[in-house]
């Protein structure tokens, strides 16, 4: 018998609701244009700008709810493209075994090897600045450890023997992964993919705070907590309000995170 859903888990699930919601219609709601100064620089919270201004003068909360689209968005496309690039290698890998397995693995064990965020800047460094292009580098430098994941628990399975039935009765490559093991492997995978778009959402802040993520001024949190980072020297509170979105939100989809591991771990046990 699974878990019910525990305090904690339903806390993450609204939190994680409700970012999404204000991700969709924030820039509708937003009371100002992300790129307009309204005010003067680093305004206190007041009801015309209930988060202050930033240290252009423009308002925080506008830019805050444009930035959730964006640095949701990103990290929400990073990770599913790096799942289906993870997953779909990490399934041939594990069924066909032999040199696709070992070619594979080595490419990977390769990329690893390389620090994530060494490799990202050289790479952006180098290639046009644009979201299309930040959203593959982040999507194939995960996929490496989808692709782990992925392999390993399609070994468990591949072993099998509903899967050798499969093969015998002269299934298909593409049925074996899409019915046999695909199904019997999902719960870790559900779990990890909630993981990868936690690391998803602080790469590309880190990214936009080292100036090579959203380029401005189009607004992004982790942007706003660079350009924001001198306020604390005067002791305001602007490049907390980005940071502290940031944590809450991972924390949030980490609580689920959590609750979705236990319960599989519950239904494996029963």
């Amino acid at each position: 018998m699974t878990p019910r859903m525990p305090w904690s888990a339903r806390l993450g699930l609204a939190l994680t609701l409700l970012f999404a919601l204000l991700a969709l219609v924030g820039p509708w709601i937003a009371p100002y244009d992300e790129a307009r100064v309204v005010g003067e620089v680093w305004e206190p919270f007041s009801r015309a700008h209930p988060l202050g201004t930033d240290h252009l003068g423009r308002d925080m909360l506008s830019r805050m709810l444009y930035g959730a689209r964006r640095t949701i968005g990103i990290a929400l496309a990073a990770t599913c493209l790096s799942f289906v690039l993870g997953t779909t290698l990490g399934y041939l890998a594990a069924t066909l075994g032999g040199w696709v397995d070992a070619v594979l693995s080595r490419v990977v064990d390769t990329l690893m090897s390389i620090p994530t965020l060494i490799f990202a800047l050289v790479v952006l460094a180098v290639l046009p600045p644009s979201v299309t292009v930040l959203i593959l580098v982040m999507a194939v430098l995960d996929s490496t450890r989808v692709f782990r994941l992925a392999r390993a628990v399609a070994m468990d399975v591949v072993v099998l023997e509903f899967v050798e039935a499969a093969r015998l009765r002269g299934e298909g490559l593409g049925w074996i992964v899409l019915r046999e093991i695909g199904p019997n492997t999902l719960p870790p995978l559900l779990a990890e993919f909630g993981m990868r778009f936690c690391f998803a959402i602080l790469f590309l802040s880190s990214l936009s705070f080292l100036g090579l993520g959203i380029q401005p001024p189009a607004a992004d949190w982790g942007g706003m907590v660079r350009d924001n980072a001198n306020a604390i020297a005067f002791g305001l509170p602007v490049p907390l309000v980005p940071a502290a979105a940031i944590a809450l939100l991972t924390v949030a989809v980490n609580l689920v995170v959590d609750w979705q591991l236990r319960r599989a771990t519950a239904g494996r046990g029963a």
